[in-house]
């Protein structure tokens, strides 16, 4: 069956009932985006939110390409890649990465960066397949 991957442009039931059933298989700290949320992410020109499908299924996987712009040129961030656990392992988290990679490619973006977790070890094999390299670095996080 094909895999399509397509940028949200509009916020419906849909999406919303795809976040709610999905965010919870990513994180189990972070509540689904409300439907205004969801609005704004869409309407951000900063933001674009990729969906996959498999054939006619409904929503199975997301991923969220951040860009922005510094004295150093654009940057392009890639967040929440999540698939539903059913459709793991079937080319839905590759697609959505070549999908962002080729949007932050388009926009002018040099670089793409993300971070995972070493426990997502099926994850972070894939981001390597893909290119991702490495980096060596100090990820620090401040609390607010």
């Amino acid at each position: 069956m094909t895999v399509t991957v397509e940028a949200v442009t509009q916020v419906d039931d849909e999406l919303v009932q795809a976040f709610d059933r999905l965010i919870p298989q990513l994180s189990s700290s972070s509540p689904p985006p409300t439907p205004a949320e969801l609005q704004e992410i869409v309407a951000s020109p900063a933001t674009v939110i990729f969906i996959a499908r498999k054939g006619q299924s409904p929503i199975l996987g997301s991923l969220t390409l951040a860009l922005f712009r510094t004295p150093g040129g654009l940057k392009a961030w890639i967040e929440d890649v999540v698939v539903d656990e059913a459709a793991r392992g079937t080319g839905l988290a590759v697609a959505l990465n070549e999908a962002a990679l080729d949007h932050a490619r388009s926009v002018g973006a040099r670089k793409v960066d993300l971070t995972s977790r070493p426990s997502r070890e099926a994850a972070n094999r894939l981001y390597q397949r893909l290119g991702f390299v490495e980096r060596e670095t100090n990820v620090y996080r401040f609390t607010l």
